[in-house]
C-alpha cells in the first residue's frame, strides 16, 4: 500500500525535474545569475530606445549619448560573459 502512494510522487518528480533543469539553463544563459547586471542591461537598452525616439539631434549630443550607451551595453555584456566563464 505504501508503494502505491509513492509512485504518483515519483512520476510528478520525474515530470518536474527536467522542466526545472531547462529553467535553470535558460536563467544562466539570459543572465539569471547576474540580476543586477541584467537589470542594468535592460535599462541601457531602454535608454537607447528612448534616445533613438528623440525628435532632434540636440546639437550632436543625442548621437554622442547613443554611442556612449552602446559602449556601456558592450561593457556590461563583456562583464557578464567574463563572470559566466569563471
Amino acid at each position: 500500500m505504501e508503494r502505491q502512494h509513492r509512485t504518483p510522487r515519483l512520476r510528478t518528480l520525474l515530470l518536474i525535474l527536467p522542466a526545472l533543469v531547462v529553467l535553470f539553463v535558460i536563467g544562466c544563459i539570459t543572465g539569471g545569475g547576474q540580476p543586477h547586471m541584467q537589470l542594468a542591461l535592460d535599462h541601457l537598452r531602454g535608454a537607447k530606445s528612448e534616445l533613438q525616439s528623440a525628435a532632434s539631434d540636440k546639437g550632436g549630443h543625442r548621437v554622442r549619448a547613443e554611442a556612449l550607451v552602446d559602449e556601456a551595453i558592450g561593457e556590461v555584456e563583456a562583464g557578464m560573459e567574463h563572470a559566466a566563464r569563471r
